[in-house]
């Protein structure tokens, strides 16, 4: 078995507030294989700004802002997203929009969303 120490012990991570956190399965089960570069960088601003249970507030220009891509590219990485039922928007208003992360649990990535090599 290897030996695992940290390389630096006095920078190891401390949770002092708020945090968000992604589960491995999200790499290993291949959701992360099957998301668009824009779908990506969406997802996981979305699970950061999230509150303990999964749900953001945050209008799309300032997403589009924050993140530093188009509407255009908003709009087609939200909507790839809600396809693979990684999200679920409930609109509110013209503006703005409470975006739900769904949990992986007892997900699976249907076949049709695999990238073929």
């Amino acid at each position: 078995m290897v030996t695992k120490s940290p390389l630096d012990p006095n920078r190891i991570r401390r949770i002092t507030g708020s945090f968000a956190f992604i589960e491995h399965r999200f790499l290993r089960d291949g959701f992360f294989s099957v998301l668009t570069h824009h779908e990506l960088l969406l997802y996981f601003f979305l699970v950061l700004v999230s509150d303990r249970t999964g749900l953001s507030y945050y209008s799309y220009d300032k997403i589009c802002i924050l993140l530093k891509i188009t509407l255009d590219d908003y709009i087609t990485a939200r909507d790839g997203l809600i396809e693979k039922e990684r999200l679920k928007a409930h609109i509110y208003s013209q503006q703005n929009k409470l975006w739900s992360d769904r949990s992986l649990q007892n997900q699976r990535i249907p076949d049709s969303f695999h990238k073929s090599v």
